[in-house]
């Protein structure tokens, strides 16, 4: 990947977002009679050779696109920026053009206006998004865990949630963030199965989880998952029917008596249907059996005994069976090995990996009691989750995660659940849930700035421009909805961090006018210039700080290529 393509992806994002920026302060200022001397796309003089420059002037106004795309401004009649000695003399300006003379609200809302138009960028990039439509995971139930609230009260796999505690439910996260909000206490699901509608009261456990900053905070659970779990069997005791007649934990079915099945539910409701048809008292299984890490899987006939359920047979899903133990982790200390069944994490049954993954992230590092099989046999081992780093969502070097893991890896991973396109084209039900997304989104950012303010979050986090240049790119190749999404997310960043009170920025330049608005008249220019200075040193330390985490995180490659080039 070249200097070139990380340019690609960069400008027309950030020119994007710096264009629409300066475009409100633009609107509002003539909206509100000031005269607005330039508009600029970028720094530097106008984009060109000789007399072809991107250079126009309309009404009074220079518009320009400049060399150096990585910024913008508007200047208007009247406004002393950092380092303005004096204003150019505009022979032809009337003294209500000029920002001054404008009230203390109008100047606010100049100021306002390009923060908010960052802010607004996102609900139209929503409305782009919802009439494009996105798949989702409907409320369609793929996994009910062993032993969990959920398995307690009867709700099955393939019912699909229709309301929680009376509130109407069409994607899988809005039930989800509902029993993650109802901890300790209890809900009230009315589900679909069949024909039939049905209710159910759920009691709702504490777990601890992670949240979008990686910190553990409490939810609510109840063993439900939209994913769907695959055709691998565990078969944890050798004197049970299924290991007699010559099954083996990892085997994966893929037909039940002379029929397809492509989850466990379909398994376990063919399996049913077979034992009950028999005449013979027996199931023919057909199975995918791995000999080796290397061979592909040979095709294996297994003839058993016929019973009303598969835990008759003596087999279980196989949640967590370890394909994988990665040396010098807890699991290879603790003896784990390949072919492991995990059963049990601190005497509760493991129903699914994503629910035992979560469990180890948010353990804070505490021994974990675990129970498995190995050759038939149950055991148990006690180990204690290590600090890693690990990749995050994109993959980018140097941004990487620390989160607790044990060292295994599964053997199957679960099968997805029912999904649907989530499209709304008709605008008036389209722009409330466009700025619901915008408001989710912007909690979320406004949460992570206090944490960075607490010191929750390191300042390590903070991206330069290298790191955003990484950033866009990695979002560009995986689509455009990622490129957009990520653009959202910067735009909602530059309209928060712009209506900060730190001179030099939209916040502080609005906190002035307030000042002056009380005081009924102007700061003095020397008063106005120190307060500046003490802004643009705040923001070049600030972007210091982010640019040294995007060097930090190459150094290595920066040192090889300085050895290299010497």
């Amino acid at each position: 990947m070249t200097f070139f393509d990380y340019l690609f992806a960069a400008i027309p994002m950030l020119g994007t977002l710096i264009f629409v920026h300066e475009l409100g302060h633009f609107l509002a200022a003539r909206a509100c009679g000031v005269r607005v001397l330039k508009f600029s796309l970028g720094f530097g003089p106008p984009l060109g050779f000789g007399r072809f420059r991107m250079r126009w002037l309309r009404g009074g106004t220079e518009y320009v696109v400049a060399w150096f795309p990585l910024g913008g401004f508007v200047k208007m009649l009247g406004e002393m920026q950092l380092g303005d000695e004096s204003e150019p003399a505009v022979l032809d300006a009337r003294p209500d053009e000029y920002l001054g003379a404008k009230s203390t609200w109008q100047k606010l809302f100049v100021s306002f206006a390009g923060p908010a138009m960052n802010l607004l960028l996102p609900v139209f990039a929503f409305l782009v998004v919802l009439w494009v439509g996105v798949p989702r995971e409907t409320t369609v139930i793929g996994t009910v865990e062993r032993g969990s609230p959920a398995a307690q009260v009867g709700l099955s796999p393939g019912d699909r949630i229709l309301s929680v505690n009376g509130e109407a439910v069409s994607w899988w996260q809005e039930a989800r963030q509902s029993v993650a909000e109802a901890r300790g206490s209890s809900l009230n699901l009315v589900v679909e199965r069949g024909a039939e509608t049905l209710h159910f009261d759920v009691p709702v456990e504490r777990r601890g989880s992670l949240d979008v900053f990686g910190g553990v905070e409490e939810v609510g659970w109840v063993g439900l998952g939209s994913r769907r779990l695959p055709t691998l069997l565990g078969v944890p005791s050798h004197q049970g029917d299924a290991a007699v007649a010559g099954l083996m934990s990892g085997d994966r079915v893929v037909k039940v008596g002379g029929h397809e099945v492509e989850d466990w539910e379909e398994l376990r409701t063919g399996y049913a249907k077979a034992a009950a048809a028999s005449r013979s008292g027996l199931v023919e299984v057909e199975v995918l059996r791995e000999v080796d890490a290397v061979d592909e899987p040979v095709v294996k006939t297994v003839s058993v005994p016929a019973h009303p359920d598969l835990a008759d047979l003596g087999v279980i899903s196989a949640t967590i069976l370890v394909s994988v133990v990665s040396p010098g982790m807890p699991a290879e200390e603790a003896g784990l090995e390949r072919g492991d069944l995990l059963l049990a994490l601190d005497g509760r049954p493991i129903g699914s990996f994503e629910s035992f993954a979560e469990s180890v992230r948010a353990s804070g590092g505490r021994s974990l009691e675990i129970a498995y099989a190995r050759d038939g046999e149950t055991r148990s081992v006690s180990l204690q989750p290590r600090l890693q780093a690990v990749s995050g969502p994109l993959e980018i070097e140097g941004m990487s995660e620390d989160v607790y893991l044990i060292g295994i890896q599964h053997a199957l991973a679960a099968l997805p659940g029912e999904i649907k396109l989530d499209r709304l084209r008709n605008p008036i039900q389209a722009l409330p849930r466009a700025v619901e997304m915008t408001a989710d989104v912007t909690v979320v950012f406004l949460k992570g700035i206090g944490k960075l303010l607490s010191g929750e979050v390191g300042t390590d986090k903070l991206a330069g421009p290298i790191g955003i240049a990484e950033i866009a790119r990695k979002s560009l190749d995986l689509g455009w909805r990622a490129y957009l999404s990520t653009m959202i997310l910067i735009s909602i960043n530059l309209g928060i961090v712009n209506l900060l009170p730190i001179p030099i920025l939209d916040g502080g330049q609005m906190l002035i006018y307030l000042v002056e608005g009380v005081r009924r008249s102007p700061i003095s220019l020397r008063s106005r210039e120190r307060i500046q200075q003490t802004g643009l040193i705040m923001i070049v330390m600030l972007m210091g700080l982010a640019f040294w985490n995007d060097l930090s995180r190459h150094w290595a490659k920066f040192v090889e290529w300085i050895s290299t080039a010497l």
